[in-house]
Order: structure tokens, then C-alpha cells, then sequence
């Protein structure tokens, strides 16, 4: 499985399923309620809602904007389980009780990563039991981690990592050795069971099911009882054919709880790929006058060659934090880093990177206490800065790194997710309350993009604010 070559089921005649089918059934159905465990969640749908915050009036203020769903960070891959699991809980509970206020049906996907890194299956574990106690029982959990923009798809049962060609099965590739969410298992079956420590139930769905249009995938998802169903997804037809079938069988009676990638929320509001903000619209919404700002914290060796293209093809002042160092003394960094951004020539953009030496700890909990430790101070001088000196754009690179930054750094409790910069990547939002209101704030995953991608975004952006500074 590690050759590189595609399965032979990846070359099954495709069948087309039109967005259209899916918004046909989207009238009357539950609203979507996605609890995304960090940011990035957003980088494939255009003008869909998105709350850092859970409470009554924020969930009401997103449920009452209409639309077929809506996003809310938890951030709950940079937690700790218990904390994810209160986390998780909380938000569901809030949500249960504005919708039941306004009288209208949700349905809850835990959005997690494409690479299969998170809490799983302790999340969909306490989804469940939240909806069960409000008198609302699962019939199964959907399992559809695809995300077809950047390469993500599950062929055979198998979800694999296909980067200029080549597949690689994602327990062969550099995410599966995380430090906090390492795993072995590439057959998703078998991962559940790996990630579970116990034995799981779990239906696979074959490409020749998805794609036949004869009943079979509509029957699985019917007929499944407590377990995991795992469709084959290569295309964003195939989504679309698996959102009409959870959209048919929630419409006789099934409920449905979803643990997915990027894609499959994409497919499941209905909408399709859009083009990435174009030159015009991107120079109306970055502020004029002032330079930007750029945040990477993600250490994943995708993330460290764009940081190294971006600092060859855009000119700007570089400042880095020293994971080391922040570790020993945090309020010495954070003071040293502020004054080095403020000090930075009036007009250049400013990159804030963090050392590139991964610092793992003991354990899986230690390393994340590491990572969120560096996060915080991060987001510390991010603040102090923009608060000072407010950018006319931000760019946050990192799962962690882009919650704290919106949610900790520009304090956003509600934003729309407007699109993307690159084909199916990379999110721009727009934050419409709060200190940042109005400042384009761009998330930007730690696992995507090819090694220019970076340098891609940025240039765009500086072009942007030079447009609209005239």
C-alpha cells in the first residue's frame, strides 16, 4: 500500500450528483450545526456563519442568519479529553436549547482533521450521549474525514494522503506520527477500533455503492444500527451523493451524528467549489494604510518550506519566537517579540514565527500542554501589536495558532466565513463584532497547500493593500 499508486477502484466511472440535489432536500431538513475543533474547518464554504463564542444570544444570532448550517470553534484539539469533553458538551447543550427555543431541528457534525489527528472518538462519544439525554438517540455516526481540495480521500476503506500524484496511506504519511494524536491504522475501520481501544462495529461503504445510484448507499445508512459507517469519497460528487443519502434517511426518521472533514460540511450546506476571492473584492476588504501581519505556528514540514518560499518572494521583517525560550520565561519573550514587531519599518509586513525545532513532552498530554503554552504567548504579542499598530490584514498558519489568534489576539465572537484564497483552501473571514470587526482575518491550516502556497496568499494580500491604498 505504499508504492505511491493509486487503487485500482479510484478509476470507477464517476457519477454525477449536482449541488442542487442536495439543497432540494435541504427544505425543512435540521440546520447543521458544526462544532469545528479548530478553525480551518471553514476553508471550503463561502458566506456561512461562524461563532468562537456559545452563548444563547450568540447560537440565536447564527441560527436566525438563515442558511443551511453554521460553524462553532471549539478549539478542541488543543485541549486536554476531559476538556474537550466538557467543551464539546457545553456547546451542544447551548445549541439544543436556543434551537429548541426558536423551534427549529439541528443536527451536529464534529468537524475534525483530514489526516484523522483529534479527539476521536471521544467527541462524537459525548455528542451522542447529550442528544440522548435531550430524548434525541443516534442511529449511527457517518465517518467521511475526506478533504478533497487538499488530497484527502478514502478509496477501499482506506484513506490516503495524495500529494502530485502520489498516494500515500495516511498511516504512512508525517501526520500520523502527531505527538498528541499519533496512530498506525490506515483503513478507517481499523482506526476506529485502534482510536476506540475497543472493538467498534463499522459498515464500509465500496466507491461501486456510492457511485451506483441503485439504493445501496441510502440502505446503509438506514439500516446501520450503533455503528460507523465509512463511505469511499474520492470526488466532491461523491460527497454530494453521500449528503443526499444522510439528507433521505434523516427525512424517514434516522438521526444521524457526523463526524467529518473539511469537504463533506462543504457538500452537506449544499454548496459547491467556488472560486477563491477574486483581486477586486479581496482590495475592499483589507484596511488601507497599514501592513500586515502573518502568524505560523503549525511545526508540520508542509508548513516550514512555505514558511521558507515566503520569506524568498515577499519582502517583510521577520521576527521569531523561540519555543525554548517562551518555555522558560514567557513574559520576557512576549515583551521582546512586541517591541521588535512595533520597532519593524512603518509599511512592512511583519512574519511572527516560532522556531522550527518541534519540543515534544513525555506524553501525548504533555506535548500539548507544550504547544498550547506557545500558542498563548503567540497570541499575547498578537494582541499587544494589533492593539498598537492594527494591520491591514491577518494571517494565522496552524490549527492552535489560528484558533488562539481569532479568538485569544483579535477577540472575534462572530464572523462570516467569506471564502477562500487558494482553490478550495485557505479561509478568509470577516469578523462582524468585537475589536477586529471589519479586519480580514485569513485561516490558513498547518497540513495544506504546496510549498509556494504561502508566498501565494501573502503576495495577494500585500497586492490587495497596496490597491487599496492607491
Amino acid at each position: 500500500m505504499t508504492d505511491g499508486a493509486a487503487p485500482a477502484s479510484a478509476a470507477l466511472p464517476a457519477r454525477a450528483v449536482p449541488a442542487e440535489a442536495v439543497r432540494e432536500r435541504l427544505a425543512g431538513a435540521r440546520r447543521l450545526v458544526v462544532l469545528d475543533d479548530d478553525p480551518t474547518g471553514t476553508q471550503t464554504v463561502a458566506d456561512v456563519p461562524v461563532l468562537t463564542a456559545w452563548t444563547r444570544e450568540d447560537l440565536t444570532w447564527a441560527l436566525e442568519q438563515g442558511g443551511a448550517g453554521f460553524f462553532v470553534l471549539t478549539n478542541s484539539r488543543s485541549l486536554s479529553p476531559a476538556d474537550a469533553a466538557a467543551r464539546n458538551r457545553d456547546v451542544a447543550e447551548a445549541a439544543l436549547d436556543a434551537a429548541d427555543a426558536l423551534g427549529v431541528g439541528i443536527t451536529f457534525a464534529s468537524r475534525s482533521d483530514s489526516t484523522l489527528r483529534g479527539h476521536f472518538p471521544l467527541e462524537t462519544d459525548v455528542l451522542a450521549d447529550v442528544v440522548q439525554d435531550h430524548g434525541r438517540p443516534v442511529d449511527a455516526v457517518l465517518l467521511v474525514p475526506a478533504y478533497i481540495d487538499a488530497g484527502r480521500v478514502t478509496v477501499d476503506g482506506v484513506h490516503w494522503v495524495v500529494d502530485g500524484g502520489a498516494w500515500t496511506p495516511v498511516g504512512d504519511s508525517e501526520f500520523a506520527a502527531d505527538a498528541t494524536f499519533g496512530f498506525r491504522n490506515s483503513r478507517l475501520a481499523d482506526w476506529v477500533a485502534e482510536k476506540s481501544g475497543r472493538p467498534a462495529a463499522v459498515t464500509e461503504v465500496p466507491l461501486t455503492a456510492v457511485r451506483g445510484g441503485d439504493g445501496a448507499l441510502a440502505a446503509a445508512l438506514t439500516d446501520a444500527a450503533g455503528s460507523v459507517v465509512v463511505p469511499d469519497v474520492l470526488t466532491d460528487d461523491d460527497l454530494r451523493a453521500v449528503a443526499v443519502a444522510e439528507l433521505d434517511a434523516e427525512r424517514g426518521g434516522r438521526r444521524l451524528l457526523l463526524r467529518t472533514g473539511p469537504s463533506y460540511v462543504r457538500a452537506r450546506l449544499g454548496q459547491a467549489a467556488s472560486p477563491p476571492i477574486d483581486d477586486e473584492r479581496l482590495a475592499a476588504l483589507v484596511r488601507p494604510g497599514s501592513a500586515g501581519l502573518v502568524v505560523v505556528g503549525s511545526h508540520v514540514g508542509r508548513t516550514t518550506r512555505q514558511l521558507e518560499r515566503l520569506r524568498s518572494a515577499v519582502r517583510g521583517t521577520e521576527v521569531v519566537l523561540d519555543v525554548g525560550a517562551v518555555l522558560e520565561a514567557p513574559e520576557a519573550v512576549v515583551t521582546d517579540l512586541r517591541e521588535r514587531i512595533l520597532a519593524a519599518e512603518d509599511g512592512d509586513l511583519v512574519v511572527l514565527s516560532t522556531t522550527r525545532a518541534r519540543i515534544s513532552g513525555t506524553d501525548e498530554a504533555d506535548s500539548l500542554a507544550i504547544a498550547r503554552r506557545v500558542s498563548s504567548a503567540m497570541s499575547r504579542v498578537v494582541a499587544e501589536v494589533v492593539q498598537r499598530r492594527p494591520p491591514a490584514f491577518v494571517v494565522a498558519k496552524g490549527g492552535i495558532t489560528s484558533s488562539d489568534t481569532a479568538t485569544v489576539a483579535l477577540g472575534i465572537r462572530r464572523a462570516w466565513a467569506r471564502g477562500t484564497l487558494l482553490p478550495g483552501i485557505v479561509s478568509l473571514w470577516e469578523p462582524v463584532d468585537g475589536p477586529a470587526a471589519g479586519l480580514p482575518y485569513v485561516v490558513f491550516a498547518g497540513n495544506v497547500g504546496d510549498d509556494d502556497a504561502l508566498a501565494t496568499v501573502v503576495a495577494r494580500l500585500v497586492a490587495a493593500s497596496r490597491r487599496r491604498n492607491g
